[in-house]
């Protein structure tokens, strides 16, 4: 195996790649950026296996051990891509935790975006049309967008958890007003989530 083995995975969306920016923003120190560096983290990661190491990199363990010891230090682009990968989702899983239980918990999440919207309120509809909003998601809302992302889910599956925290917050003012009014949020442009 050499390090062009398997194809890069694909990209987050919009609302898996903002969740992950805020669990970034939360890290107390910065993540290694050298390719040996990234290498001596990740094999902390998967207990000293090299060879474990080169499974999950796709590439062979004489490759990791190239890079380990300094005699590598340009990766090619799909290594280079999965080293960064990697890091990013394995650095301070602690803290990561923390930001998680803490915005599930207590602080909720602020939600920022510019994104359509379109309403149903009572048989009624209003043209959507493109909004900047900016609010503070409730803790319980908050919980149920973080466990899809645990558990795996797509844009497309987390899409509606947002649309209805975004009109329970912002548009229903919290519960106070307009009980009957759904938002519909759809073409997003830009999207920023804070813990």
């Amino acid at each position: 195996m050499d390090d062009t083995t398997q194809p890069p995975a694909s990209k987050p969306g919009k609302i898996r790649a903002a969740l992950a920016r805020a669990e970034r923003a939360a890290f107390t120190r910065p993540a290694p950026k050298s390719p040996r560096a990234q290498m001596k983290f990740l094999r902390t990661r998967v207990k000293g296996s090299t060879q474990a190491l080169a499974e999950r990199l796709g590439v062979s363990r004489r490759t990791v051990q190239r890079y380990l010891s300094g005699a590598a230090t340009k990766p090619r682009k799909r290594l280079r891509e999965a080293l960064r990968q990697e890091t990013k989702e394995q650095w301070q899983p602690q803290v990561r935790a923390q930001a998680r239980r803490r915005a599930a918990t207590s602080g909720g999440l602020v939600i920022t975006c510019r994104a359509t919207f379109g309403f149903t309120a009572n048989g009624t509809s209003d043209d959507a049309r493109v909004r900047d909003i900016m609010t503070a998601v409730s803790p319980s809302h908050a919980a149920r967008i973080l466990e899809a992302q645990e558990r795996g889910a797509t844009d497309a599956e987390l899409q509606p958890l947002l649309a209805e925290a975004i009109t329970e917050s912002y548009f229903r003012e919290g519960g106070t007003a307009r009980a009957g009014l759904r938002a519909d949020f759809r073409d997003v442009e830009y999207l920023q989530i804070d813990f």
